[in-house]
């Protein structure tokens, strides 16, 4: 029997109403003669809620507790899918992250999956019934509830198709699929029917919030294939999967852009090994994450060496680097929160010379001034002026995707 796992986010099950709909889906599917696995997330807006109350009361709550108190929005959605099914003869049972056991580090609100114990989900599966587990959440080698962070519902499913080597894990969501760039900046934007794990790693990476990047890291590494599609129809949307002949043929299938940026540039450094080190150190060990890195050539013993954090970390990185400033001697630091990350990505990178070339040529014709860069394989990133983000990812779009169409 076939057997697919579905998550639904929690603008799926954003409601009664929406959760009515998500049963009549379900149903569908299972009379077709597939069995069954949906993962739910907490309704639309539930976690943030559970996150208020606790901070009402204590402004740092306990990590422990507030997994605990976290967990019951993905609970309540795994119950009230149930219920709806049951309603329609469906046979279902929900399926809690201790029930099934998740097992997890106790890393509370990040934690990492170790295991599943898949014994009970085939036991459901077996008897007809369809299984629906609650997203989000696990349980450490204390019993202790822990959740996956943001968007952990995605790695979840993931995590239970590989488990149960399920054809597909299909994640259901208010959009329909991936596309070349966010349709909201570029009307142009194409939805992509198939896209590699690599390249959807990168897209996630630079802020794409179509699929959490460490679902897409678990469906790599087991082969799990993924389908992006909207829960509001039936539309096909964009199968995540493996690479494949012809992917290589496509030079770019995708542009970028990270407004999460704030850009550090610590000023007339004494130019001796280590320096990197003494700088990006103590700020890797706040919990700081540093992206893009670039050090000048050294200049009479002095160097500059810029680097960009997380705009939520820019005033704390600020403070801290001129502490850090100040003992290594360097002349000052400047800060400046108003940057971006544009950037394109395709696997044709790799057997395709003279795309940063082109990408540079495009940008210099609008005038717009390049301040970092970055490439990996399969993937150039520059820093930009905030204001030129948008223009950025419509030109480079035009460049690279509407004139040059895969089909």
């Amino acid at each position: 029997m076939k057997v697919v796992v579905q998550k639904y986010g929690g603008t799926s099950v954003g409601s009664v109403e929406r959760i009515e709909a998500v049963a009549d889906r379900v149903s569908r599917v299972r009379a077709e003669g597939a069995a069954v696995v949906a993962v739910v997330s907490a309704m639309s807006g539930e976690t943030n809620r559970l996150i208020k109350l606790a901070k009402d009361l204590a402004p740092s709550p306990a990590e422990r507790e507030l997994d605990v108190l976290m967990a019951t929005g993905e609970q309540a959605s795994a119950a009230l899918l149930s219920i709806a099914l049951q309603k329609r003869g469906v046979p279902a049972r929900s399926f809690l992250g201790h029930q099934i056991r998740i097992g997890t580090d106790s890393a509370f609100g990040r934690a990492r999956i170790r295991n599943i114990e898949i014994e009970s989900l085939r036991e459901a599966l077996g008897a007809g019934d369809v299984a629906v587990v609650a997203g989000f959440q696990g349980v450490d080698d204390a019993a202790n509830i822990t959740t996956l962070g943001r968007g952990g519902s995605d790695t979840s499913a993931v995590a239970v198709a590989a488990a149960i080597d399920a054809d597909a894990c299909e994640i259901l969501t208010d959009v329909d699929g991936v596309y070349t760039t966010d349709p909201r900046i570029c009307p142009e934007a194409r939805k992509l029917d198939r896209i590699s794990y690599d390249e959807m790693l990168e897209l996630a990476s630079l802020g794409a919030k179509v699929l959490q990047i460490r679902s897409v890291e678990a469906a790599k590494r087991f082969d799990v294939p993924v389908h992006v599609r909207t829960s509001f129809d039936d539309r096909p949307g964009t199968w995540v999967v493996g690479e494949e002949a012809g992917m290589e043929e496509i030079l770019v299938s995708g542009v970028a852009l990270d407004r999460d940026q704030a850009k550090l540039t610590v000023v007339g450094v004494p130019d001796r090994p280590g320096l990197a080190t003494q700088v990006l150190a103590p700020v890797a060990h706040a919990g700081i994450v540093v992206d893009m890195i670039i050090q000048n050539v050294s200049h009479e013993g002095d160097t500059d060496l810029t680097f960009t954090v997380p705009q939520g970390d820019f005033d704390r990185s600020l403070e801290m680097v001129r502490k850090i400033a100040e003992d290594i001697g360097a002349s000052g630091v400047v800060g400046d929160p108003e940057v971006v990350k544009v950037s394109v990505v395709g696997l044709g990178m790799r057997s395709h010379a003279g795309v940063a070339a082109q990408m540079f040529e495009v940008l210099a014709r609008e005038n717009i001034n390049i301040q970092m860069i970055s490439t990996s394989e399969i993937k150039i990133s520059v820093v930009l002026d905030s204001k030129y983000g948008e223009l950025a990812v419509r030109v480079l779009h035009r460049a690279f995707i509407e004139e040059k169409p895969d089909d």
